[in-house]
């Protein structure tokens, strides 16, 4: 059964044709210790790693050949403080949830999942490289990955420091290029 929001993206971003990237999630469970919420392992299996409309790189676990696969090199990053107390304000009480970054854009901006509760429960966080002085450069999505990247499609959000083409149209390039 397909994720409503990985059916809704499919609408908006047609999977190309040479998507699929196959990756062994029981296996990169038991090896990193680290699950994956459920669109987006429907994501990877439907789209790969790659581009949405030119702006917008996907990354994944490791797959031979693709130079979108070292999500997993990415499972720390390092913030400053004063950009984990930003996120901070934005969050709840509490902790500031551990990081995995999924998805960056042309302009150096960078989507993360907030690994709070269950991998269905993630959230988004994207930080925003360039802002006007004195604003926060994070937003948070209420959402998860397939949703965020419907919001952003259909104009919902705009989370990234450019727009992605408002059109009807968009285009995921895989990997692969074909």
């Amino acid at each position: 059964m397909s994720h409503p929001a990985v059916a809704r993206l499919r609408e908006l971003l047609p999977p190309p044709d040479s998507g699929c990237d196959p990756v062994d999630w029981e296996r990169t469970k038991r090896t990193t210790r680290l699950a994956f919420p459920a669109d987006y392992r429907e994501f990877v299996e439907s789209y790969g790693g790659g581009e949405i409309d030119e702006y917008l790189s996907i990354g994944t676990p490791p797959v031979p050949g693709s130079a979108y696969g070292d999500l997993l090199d990415k499972v720390d990053p390092s913030l400053s403080d004063r950009d984990r107390a930003e996120l901070g304000a934005l969050l709840p009480g509490g902790p500031l949830p551990p990081l995995l970054p999924f998805a960056d854009s042309a302009s150096g901006d960078v989507a993360f999942w907030l690994r709070a509760g269950a991998p269905d429960d993630w959230r988004v966080a994207v930080f925003r490289r360039q802002t006007p002085y004195g604003m926060n450069r994070w937003s948070v999505f209420d959402g998860g990955m397939a949703s965020f990247c419907v919001a952003v499609l259909t104009g919902e959000v705009n989370p990234f420091s450019e727009r992605l083409s408002a059109g009807d149209r968009h285009e995921f390039m895989s990997w692969r290029g074909v």
